[in-house]
């Protein structure tokens, strides 16, 4: 697809000059919608839905204040495709900017830019379809606010309140309303306030995929009590709605909408069905969503009766009390034109003083706490980036909402703060946290310049240059972190090249990066923020394969590693690395709006193996291959048949040749009695080998005929509708459902589309040509009109119908089998179609971002032609898309938000901080819901006479050359005071006295019995324990590492 075709809309012409500073800020221009770009826009379309695209397409945003805050919401709504965006300030660059906005450079600080035309061509860029322009023109109590009726929603950061009040009376009062949102960051505090008119209107609460229950059983009752089928719970609330479909007996209930009442994980109550006919069997219960209607109330009303969010509930006061430190900030601010000077003890007075007065006003009186007021005074001259990210993430998400309608907004405040960075500080002085004159001075206001020293100086090991990735170096950078002179690096490593559909979320990257290596070309645009980052770019994936690369030798060079990884056994390998090697972990993922984050400490927390996340469920073999019960199962099973078809075929097919030199050679083979593994399949496959376009069609046509109408004639023949279980029940109930055979029709799109995609993959892995031309309806219909197509014959094959059986194994080949291959064999070798160029097939990899490859295109059709077989409904191709290709919805807000709170933890992690500093987070931004919690502390696993181990511990013993077993054992019991049961390497047992031989291992070297590597200076091995008592399970131990040399430790 080329650049722009099929886009939300076309992309507007290049912005023109930014307003003059006596100007109002200048209208939007109006473009036509079109088209979703599906390449840049997939993964975010999962989390928001077209209709909420669409009204973002058509939703113009005024920002004002273009500093790190006001840079990060710009970053995100631009990269989500709203229509227009106006950047709005009125200051120059300052040396201060550059530690907080991402977008400034030295150069625009020594020109003394305005920051929004500073930051304008750098924003614009990020998304060629959103209009950015900026202005300057002055915005304060005599400004005509009538232009801001143009806009859907403004947003103001970096303004005083009274302006701010001003503002928000002139939105809340149009019809109808402009959404408003005011966001700050004070040092190490923030604010966010949201107000989107008396009546607002959300049509998706949650952004949820509406549940759909199999129902077992309803009662004539009133009222009426529906039962789910066996292990299946509803998961609904009191209070929600249902409406029903494929219910036999009780029909009445089809199509009807129900409220419901819970009444156990497995059965709700509906309404009366007394009437009713009685329940027979089947039928399906679908989740309705309806709409919700939120009420806001102005700012000047919030601001003495606020309702607010709570974050942290360790703080429950929190809220109220850092509300009124931040109005006192206002009121200090209105007062004498400045923010409190750092450190002055006279303006934290007078702070304190003003948040007295202020918290009389405020509902409930809520009480002054001293030490927030005190470093809210401290540190309100300053700028924490990370904050600012976390804080613009969510604002962002508002943002979103406030334009399309699509979750629930924010009511009415937020209050994020990172006190705990400065609670750990042992008698911070005032000097530490004066500015030097360098761009690190915003953040040296809120942490120190010991801290920041500290951030400097750190070697960090950044695993993933995705969409975590790169809100990760952007924090890495604006903190200084591997900036230091004499030490600091920021290691980082990526396999992966640039896609188009990465453009929407990974900010580093632009469309002349696509197809380069994501981890160069991130550490080049992050130098781009700090020139003076020293950053190592690697090309390699972090597993098993890579640890000469990245050994323990590595790992204890890092002070910290960061992951940004989008799978569980990715992280699980990376945990255990840092465990092995005493290495904090910082780990953080994102799937849609919601988004968590693990702070992971030596000998203090547990580890992110210490938990394990429930099992993913598997389709069993049997739904997948004659019983499918839902569209997941159709999308799975197509996917299946395409990677047998077009990929694992073919690679057995090329293997074996490769193998074997010549197809008279495995003849001859054969004939002589060899078993050739594989043999038989591979011959099937050359006999049925397509020549031309026509036999790939016709080979098509096959398909469609044994899948969708053959397939369902063969169960109907061993199961008839009428066929019941042992108990009497009948068998197709559900969620069995009974299939129809499909007749094939070429006008119909489907079947059109199935043959075409079927036939022009089969073209590809068999390397046939094919045009366009080839493809048209007009040639498929000539081809097909000669076609043969088989009548059916049942089959007495057994049709698996146990949930808990696996796929078997491959059917052992009868003689019968065998005679045939010889003859399709000796057949082609005489028809001279086993030559060299028919011993290859081509491998198709599966790609789900390339829409012209025809992948997608062949498992929706496969996917919806077994659903229409099975009456399931079927699925459109952006849905298949997504389950097919195991797509991970995402979206920059929550990105952003999340790699804010991981770059807060890092600077913990950097000064060292005590457990009660550290803070896990979980958020659904759609919701939305922001809970911090502590993190889990180290368990400690008790041994024996008072000798206890945590994950964190590792036992060392160092031998020589002619250590023995024996001697290892020796070495243990005295040094540790424990008998060792039992001696393991990884899976191999070096020691385990039951069994035969192993004593006579006692005299032998552990060189011999470890055989280590030439470069191996240690094996780390497990060892367990007698017991205390006799009759109980020997006891684990932590890993001992043996040294095989005394001076390697």
């Amino acid at each position: 697809m080329e650049e722009g075709e099929g886009s939300l809309r076309g992309p507007p012409q290049p912005p023109g000059p930014s307003a003059s500073p006596n100007d109002k800020p200048s209208p939007t221009v109006t473009t036509d919608a079109m088209e979703i770009d599906d390449a840049l826009y997939s993964r975010q379309r999962y989390v928001l839905g077209d209709m909420a695209m669409q009204k973002m397409a058509r939703s113009h945003v005024f920002l004002s204040g273009m500093g790190g805050l006001g840079v990060e919401i710009a970053k995100n709504i631009v990269l989500a495709g709203i229509k227009a965006l106006t950047v709005h300030d009125t200051k120059q660059c300052q040396a201060w900017d550059l530690g907080s906005n991402f977008f400034l450079h030295e150069d625009d600080v020594r020109n003394l830019r305005n920051r929004a035309e500073a930051t304008l061509p750098h924003v614009a860029e990020l998304n060629p379809y959103v209009l950015v322009t900026s202005s300057s023109a002055p915005l304060d109590e005599a400004t005509d606010l009538s232009f801001l009726r143009q806009y859907q929603c403004v947003v103001l950061t970096e303004m005083r309140l009274s302006l701010q009040k001003k503002i928000n009376d002139f939105c809340h009062a149009q019809q109808p309303p402009i959404k408003f949102i005011s966001a700050d960051v004070h040092g190490i505090w923030s604010r966010l306030f949201c107000d989107f008119g008396d009546e607002f209107e959300v049509l998706d609460s949650t952004g949820e995929e509406p549940k759909e229950i199999f129902v077992s059983n309803v009662t004539q009752a009133n009222p009426g009590i529906v039962t789910c089928l066996e292990n299946h719970p509803h998961k609904l609330e009191t209070g929600q709605f249902v409406t029903f479909r494929e219910i036999n007996g009780m029909t009445a209930l089809n199509g009807s909408t129900q409220q419901i009442t819970v009444v156990s994980p497995f059965s709700f109550s509906i309404g009366d069905t007394t009437e009713m006919a009685p329940y027979l069997y089947g039928g399906i219960a679908v989740q309705v969503k309806r709409s919700k209607t939120f009420h806001f109330e102005r700012l000047e009303k919030q601001l003495t009766d606020p309702t607010y969010l709570l974050a942290d509930f360790s703080k429950p006061e929190a809220p109220l009390q850092i509300h009124s430190a931040m109005l006192a900030l206002d009121r200090f601010q209105e007062r004498y034109g400045r923010k409190p000077n750092v450190g002055c003890r006279q303006d934290s007075e007078e702070m304190l003083k003003l948040a007295a007065s202020i918290s009389e006003t405020v509902e409930g009186k809520p009480e002054v706490d001293d030490d927030i007021v005190n470093w809210l005074s401290w540190t309100a001259q300053g700028f924490l980036a990370p904050l600012a990210a976390a804080v613009g993430g969510v604002a962002s998400q508002e943002v979103l909402k406030a334009v399309t309608g699509k979750f629930s907004p924010l009511r009415q405040w937020l209050f994020i703060e990172a006190s705990d960075i400065v609670d750990s500080l042992d008698n911070p002085s005032r000097d530490d946290f004066l500015p030097r004159g360098d761009r690190y001075d915003a953040l040296r206001a809120c942490i120190g310049d010991s801290l920041c020293q500290k951030l400097h100086s750190l070697n960090v090991f950044l695993v993933g240059c995705g969409a975590i990735g790169c809100e990760m170096l952007k924090n890495f950078a604006l903190l200084g972190v591997g900036t230091g002179k004499g030490r600091g690096l920021v290691t980082i490593t990526d396999p992966d090249l640039i896609e188009k559909s990465n453009l929407n979320r990974q900010f580093l990257f632009r469309p002349h990066h696509i197809q380069k290596p994501k981890s160069c070309t991130a550490a080049a645009a992050t130098l781009n923020i700090n020139a003076q980052l020293k950053i190592e770019p690697h090309l390699s994936k972090v597993c098993p394969l890579t640890e000469a690369l990245y050994n323990d030798e590595f790992y204890t060079r890092q002070d910290v590693v960061v992951t940004a990884l989008d799978n569980v056994e990715a992280r699980r390998y990376v945990d255990s690395r840092c465990v092995a090697n005493l290495r904090p972990l910082l780990d953080s993922g994102t799937m849609g709006t919601k988004g968590h984050t693990e702070v992971i400490v030596p000998h203090l927390t547990e580890s992110y193996n210490s938990h394990r996340d429930p099992p993913e469920e598997e389709i069993p073999f049997c739904t997948l291959k004659s019983f499918p019960a839902a569209i997941e199962h159709t999308i799975q099973w197509a996917r299946d048949k395409f990677e047998s078809l077009f990929s694992h075929k073919p690679s057995l097919f090329n293997k074996f040749w490769q193998t074997y030199s010549s197809a008279k050679e495995v003849l001859q083979r054969i004939e002589s009695g060899e078993s050739l593994e594989g043999c038989f399949q591979v011959i099937k496959s050359l006999h049925r080998r397509p020549r031309n376009w026509p036999q790939c069609v016709e080979l098509a046509r096959m398909k469609f005929e044994k899948y969708f109408n053959h397939k369902a004639l063969q169960l109907l023949y061993c199961f008839p509708l009428n066929t019941r279980l042992k108990d009497g029940s009948l068998f197709w109930q559900s969620p069995k459902r009974p299939p129809s055979p499909i007749t094939f029709e070429l006008n119909d799109p489907l079947h059109f589309s199935f043959i075409q995609n079927t036939a022009r993959l089969l073209a590809t892995v068999y390397c046939i040509p094919c045009t366009e031309k080839d493809l048209s309806m007009e040639t498929l219909a000539t081809i097909l009109s000669s076609v043969p197509i088989q009548e059916f014959r049942p089959s007495n094959k057994v049709v698996q119908t146990d949930e808990t059986a696996r796929k078997p194994d491959q059917a052992p080949v009868s003689s019968e089998d065998e005679r045939v291959a010889i003859f399709q064999l000796k057949k082609a070798i005489a028809a001279k179609e086993a030559t060299k160029n028919d011993l290859q097939m081509k491998v198709l990899s599966f790609e789900k971002d390339d829409d012209r490859n025809g992948h997608i295109d062949f498992i929706t059709a496969a996917s919806n032609l077994r659903a229409k077989m099975y009456s399931i409904e079927p699925a459109t191709r952006l849905k298949t898309k997504r389950i097919a290709g195991k797509i991970i919805p995402a979206i920059a807000t929550a990105t952003a938000a999340v790699s804010g709170l991981v770059a807060l933890e890092l600077i913990k992690v950097a000064g060292g901080h005590p457990f009660e500093a550290y803070k896990n987070c979980f958020l659904n931004l759609a919701i939305p819901i922001i809970v911090f919690s502590e993190t889990t502390e180290v368990r400690k696993t008790a041994i024996r006479n008072g000798i206890s181990f945590t994950i964190w511990d590792r036992w060392t013993i160092c031998g020589k050359e002619d250590f023995t077993l024996s001697d290892f054992i020796n070495a243990v019991r005295e040094k540790y005071g424990i008998e060792p049961t039992m001696v393991v390497q990884g899976v191999k047992m070096l020691y385990v006295p039951v069994m035969p031989g192993h004593i006579k291992r006692l005299k032998l070297t552990m060189h011999k019995l470890v055989k280590p590597s030439s470069d191996k200076k240690y094996v780390d091995l497990t060892v367990s324990f007698a017991p205390e008592t006799d009759g109980e399970e020997d006891l684990p131990g932590p890993p001992v590492r043996y040294y095989f040399g005394q001076g390697n430790v």
